[in-house]
């Protein structure tokens, strides 16, 4: 039996975003198949920590709240210590320069370690970026096993670290199973009254993080609505509208702000019937490691349009219509296309449909068991 400790520390948060849900299905994935080995979940106690439970072999250690840095550095590996663990996973990226336990590091990306714009966004992003660019170079030496989401960010890593195929391993992310068509007309009508949906709308998942593409979506909503071809509603999901008027106002384009509609954040278990009434799902992201809104839209029946970089061409397949996201002219002409191409439409939600199929969180669960067993 081993002694596994799993670092997790935000999925108790209500606002939970891409890692935590990762690390949340993962959890709840391994309770499910791992009745043998002794799990310990360390976490910050939040309002929403009701979304796991303890089981007779997984127990939630809840570590006072800290700065993250003090968090992971000193508290977590003193929890995991007095646990006597045999192997810490931590989730999110980073962790402890010192522990005695062996380390596997899911490494979603290295984004923060290019040259993107790692110095671009919020101030919460970027204090982010400059503690991983400090904590990352150092704990991936530690690590007996490093896990990521995808070929395109293995060959990514191993290209800048310089490490071999046993040191580095693609485990695919899932897709939840309540991501599936909504038909019922009662829930249906109870979201779109709930967040003001428009009857007909586009549904773009993205943020103030530069990779998001922000920019250059609006130029291009901007280049269709001048073409007189823009023919329904923008929808985004908790951005701030003063960032948005200084997008446009960079743009020249303040008309805009008529077209997009804003919900504020939306739990995850609403958000299928969002996807569900969308006309297409946009995802022109600039970078991505993996990008589970992909196939959240494809399990809910919705045509995708994303980016033709990085790894999205890697996770949707021939599944998707794709894009240049640095040519704003080029997201416009898939959009347009799209919205005016009824079996187009039809054709990738068959695809999209058919491809969901090969990734799930149970999947996800399995290989990570595998990877515990060999690093003891």
């Amino acid at each position: 039996m081993l002694k596994i400790g799993i670092e997790a520390q935000r999925i108790f948060r209500k606002k939970k975003h891409g890692m935590d849900m990762v690390a949340l299905e993962l959890i709840r994935n391994l309770q499910l198949i791992d009745k043998e080995n002794q799990y310990f979940i360390y976490v910050k106690d939040d309002e929403d920590n009701q979304v796991l439970k303890p089981t007779d072999n997984f127990k939630i250690i809840k570590i006072p709240s800290t700065p993250y840095p003090y968090w992971e550095q000193v508290l977590l590996p003193e929890y995991a210590n007095k646990n006597n663990i045999d192997i810490l996973h931590c989730t999110s990226n980073t962790a402890p320069l010192k522990l005695n336990s062996k380390l596997v590091l899911t490494l979603h990306d290295i984004i923060y370690l290019e040259k993107l714009n790692f110095t671009k966004g919020t101030p919460y992003q970027i204090a982010g970026n400059f503690y991983r660019r400090w904590n990352v170079p150092k704990v991936v030496k530690k690590a007996s096993k490093i896990i990521t989401v995808s070929d395109f960010e293995k060959h990514a890593i191993q290209s800048h670290f310089g490490y071999n195929n046993e040191k580095v391993n693609t485990i695919y992310n899932g897709v939840g199973k309540h991501f599936t068509r909504i038909v019922d007309k009662t829930v249906l009508d109870n979201i779109k009254r709930k967040y003001s949906l428009p009857d007909k709308y586009i549904f773009y998942l993205g943020n103030t993080d530069p990779k998001k593409n922000v920019a250059g979506v609006l130029k291009a909503l901007s280049i269709l609505k001048k073409k007189a071809n823009l023919h329904c509603k923008l929808l985004m999901l908790d951005i701030d509208r003063n960032f948005l008027q200084q997008q446009l106002n960079n743009i020249n384009d303040l008309s805009l702000m008529d077209d997009l509609v804003f919900c504020g954040y939306v739990p995850n278990h609403d958000l299928p019937a969002i996807y569900s009434q969308a006309d297409a799902f946009l995802y022109p992201s600039l970078r991505e490691s993996f990008g589970i809104p992909i196939l959240e839209a494809m399990a809910c029946g919705v045509p995708v349009i994303t980016s033709n970089t990085s790894s999205m061409p890697e996770i949707a397949n021939d599944a998707a219509l794709y894009c240049n996201p640095f040519d704003p002219e080029s997201i416009a002409s898939s959009i347009n296309q799209l919205v005016s191409d009824n079996q187009l439409k039809l054709d990738l939600i068959e695809k999209g449909l058919n491809r969901v199929n090969l990734f799930s969180w149970e999947n996800n669960a399995k290989q990570t068991m595998d990877i515990y067993n060999k690093v003891c």
